[in-house]
């Protein structure tokens, strides 16, 4: 009787273990996918563009739907100290009247290297005494599922040596040239505290492929940078990223735009 009464709770642990791993698998993913999707048709109000401003990149798939004339009336009216105006006009060389209303003027970037080069343009146009020493960053390790671990970094030297991220037994050097220097570092080979994370956001891919979408995650970076936005919460929630939690940090964030835009 007790080996039976062993054998039926193994059992059922071994059950529950599966119903929980599919709760946090493909079911999450679908239903965080499904929600994304189901922002296709939003249109913000002045006062919702003005609470996303509030919310940095993550805000970003909200405003995918917005016009971007919509949302650069709102952005002016939000006091922002960068409009979108203000990003076409520094990072492409256009100013927004001249822009098609789906944003393309055939500039677009592909890695962050090139997406630090706009942001730059456009903290240097804006007057930040220091510009050339943000840049903008992604962990890729869940790009192959469709999402991507953006962040804004301020980063005081051109060139760093570190411990590598996904090898703790190499000793990795690089500089602005290299793709792996547009990945954060909290430290750097000797301990001593190097990047400060200004904003960060788990993304769907696809949601920043267009130039509207980069010109608004440029303009939302820009802003925090102005407004003296801090993230130190971004390390804890990095590792998170890597071990493959990526769907829960995406959500989260996903979950505070809504409720400050008081979407239901």
């Amino acid at each position: 009787m007790k080996k039976i009464i062993v054998a039926i709770l193994c059992a059922l642990m071994v059950t529950a273990g599966c119903v929980n791993h599919n709760q946090q698998g493909p079911g999450v993913e679908h239903g965080l996918g499904a929600a994304f999707e189901g922002l296709a048709h939003l249109v913000l109000s002045p006062i919702q563009i003005a609470a996303g401003l509030m919310e940095g990149i993550a805000a970003l798939p909200y405003f995918l739907s917005t016009n971007i004339h919509e949302i650069n009336r709102g952005l002016i009216d939000a006091q922002a100290s960068i409009s979108l105006d203000d990003t076409y006009d520094s990072a492409y060389g256009k100013r927004l009247a001249q822009v098609p209303d789906d944003g393309d003027t055939g500039e677009v970037f592909r890695r962050m290297k090139h997406a630090t080069y706009y942001f730059q343009k456009v903290l240097k146009s804006y007057g930040v005494h220091d510009w050339d020493r943000y840049i903008l960053t992604s962990i890729d390790t869940a790009t192959d599922k469709g999402y991507t671990l953006f962040a804004v970094v301020h980063r005081p030297v051109d060139q760093i040596t570190v411990v590598d991220k996904y090898d703790s037994s190499l000793i990795r050097t690089f500089n602005k040239s290299a793709r792996l220097f547009y990945e954060p570092y909290e430290r750097d080979i000797d301990g001593n505290p190097l990047d400060i994370i200004i904003d960060y956001a788990g993304l769907p891919r696809n949601d920043v492929q267009n130039q509207k979408a980069q010109a608004i995650l440029i303009t939302m970076a820009a802003n925090a940078v102005v407004q003296g936005k801090r993230s130190p919460d971004y390390w804890q929630a990095e590792k998170d990223w890597i071990a493959g939690d990526y769907l829960r940090i995406t959500e989260t964030g996903f979950n505070r735009v809504k409720n400050r835009l008081g979407i239901k």
